[in-house]
């Protein structure tokens, strides 16, 4: 029997194993909306994948989030940083308390959800290296990733008019993944902030080739 663990037992989550050896979709709510939502997407995504999704800890008018931000679209980057290790860290404490194995973790996160991800998989890719990021932006500001990202695999998501994550902000997203040895896919469709039904065919398909 798996020791409880008090880094992922503190932490409000949803767990489902999933069958056999299938990857664990890490699922990351964005701002205003919860684990319990965005663990339903897992379904559509991957029937049979196992999921793992952690409630967001920054409260913003009541609303959970991941990291703070200064304004819209202004993160505060210290935060940012220093909440990207704590989710690395509850991947890591999650992976040993429910015995994932060699299991893959597979971030899915949504606007906020996806920021965080991506600093994660950028700042800490021995334990986050997979991720599907729907309307995503680069989440460091003018810093640089400190890691080599050979290995790490991800698909981004995004709309060319989308206000809450602007096209340029994009761009330097994928520039700074390619400059440090990621393999990235790029889905931009016209049209704002979401998740539109092609997303989900790209996720599915980019899932199927990246486990």
């Amino acid at each position: 029997m798996t020791t409880p663990n008090a880094e992922v037992t503190a932490w409000p989550h949803v767990y489902a194993p999933g069958r056999g050896d299938s990857p664990v979709l890490l699922m990351l709510h964005g701002t205003g909306s919860n684990e319990r939502d965005i663990a339903s997407l897992a379904g559509a995504l991957d029937p049979d994948a196992g999921i793992l999704a952690p409630r967001g800890r920054v409260q913003e008018h009541g609303m959970l989030r991941w990291f703070r931000r200064h304004g819209e679209g202004v993160f505060d980057i210290d935060d940012v940083i220093g909440r990207a290790g704590e989710l690395a860290g509850f991947i890591a404490a999650a992976r040993d308390h429910y015995g994932l194995g060699a299991r893959q973790i597979i971030a899915v996160g949504f606007s906020n959800g996806a920021n965080i991800a991506l600093a994660t998989a950028i700042l800490h890719p021995g334990d986050l290296n997979r991720v599907i990021a729907f309307s995503g932006m680069y989440p460091l500001g003018e810093r640089t990733s400190p890691a080599g990202l050979a290995g790490s695999r991800i698909l981004t998501l995004n709309g060319d008019t989308d206000a809450m994550a602007p096209l340029a902000s994009v761009t330097t997203l994928i520039t700074e993944l390619n400059l440090h040895g990621a393999t990235v896919e790029q889905v931009l469709r016209p049209g704002g902030h979401g998740i539109h039904p092609g997303d989900l065919d790209a996720a599915k398909d980019w899932l199927a080739r990246n486990r």
